[in-house]
């Protein structure tokens, strides 16, 4: 079976094939179901032959789900051209990639929302997709750290709360519940980066001292010799 490249989408003929592939499979989606929609149904409603389909998406499921790879390779490029000092900003980089990826194709990542929220297969394709950016932002910030057994954990947990981040101002925005996804995304990362940013160790008291003197010493001598030390 042949799969599509990415150049077959950039140009000018994939995109306008593609998109209406991609149009006549929701509308289908939405008209008989998921399961009940072939591909030979959606070629044909999109008026392109078989091989056209298989050539662009590869499979009905590479019609909803058609960029996860490629955003997939993307945040890994985010993460791989940072270093442990600026770790913090590469991750919020990294989700900030996803997050605007969905949120730029506007009806379509709702109309994905829909049909993913009732079809099972699609719920666990999209939970398969969500533990792969989890397990690749653990690589990183592990790898970030300095390989004790807290740090470790430390990236596990993290990697967990920025992906629960990115689900949750996705999922708001994907109900309209959301005005400003640039703001919440914001307000979530830093929630996330103080929760796991390095606890600073305290700085130490100086130790007190407490000076004796006879009622008979000069005061002003005494200062400036404590000044002094």
């Amino acid at each position: 079976m042949t799969h599509s490249t990415d150049d077959d989408r950039r140009s000018p003929t994939g995109r306008g094939t593609a998109a209406a592939i991609v149009d006549a499979a929701f509308r289908l989606f939405n008209e008989a179901g998921y399961d009940a929609t072939s591909v030979d149904d959606i070629a044909a409603a999109a008026g392109v032959s078989r091989s056209s389909f298989f050539r662009l998406f590869g499979s009905k499921e590479k019609v909803i789900f058609p960029d996860h790879d490629a955003i997939l390779a993307a945040v890994e490029e985010r993460l791989a051209a940072s270093t442990q000092k600026s770790a913090i900003l590469a991750v919020s980089d990294a989700v900030r990639v996803v997050l605007f990826h969905y949120i730029a194709e506007g009806p379509l990542a709702r109309r994905r929302y829909q049909l993913t929220s009732t079809v099972p297969a699609l719920r666990d394709r999209e939970l398969i997709s969500g533990a792969r950016y989890q397990q690749l932002f653990r690589q990183y910030i592990s790898a970030w750290g300095d390989g004790s057994e807290e740090s470790e954990s430390r990236g596990e947990l993290m990697a967990a709360a920025v992906v629960a981040a990115h689900n949750r101002v996705l999922r708001r925005w994907l109900r309209e519940e959301c005005e400003d996804p640039h703001l919440e995304i914001d307000e979530a990362m830093a929630q996330v980066n103080a929760l796991f940013a390095p606890s600073q160790a305290a700085t130490p008291a100086a130790p007190g001292a407490i000076v004796v003197v006879r009622t008979d010493q000069d005061l002003a001598t005494i200062a400036e010799q404590l000044r002094s030390l």
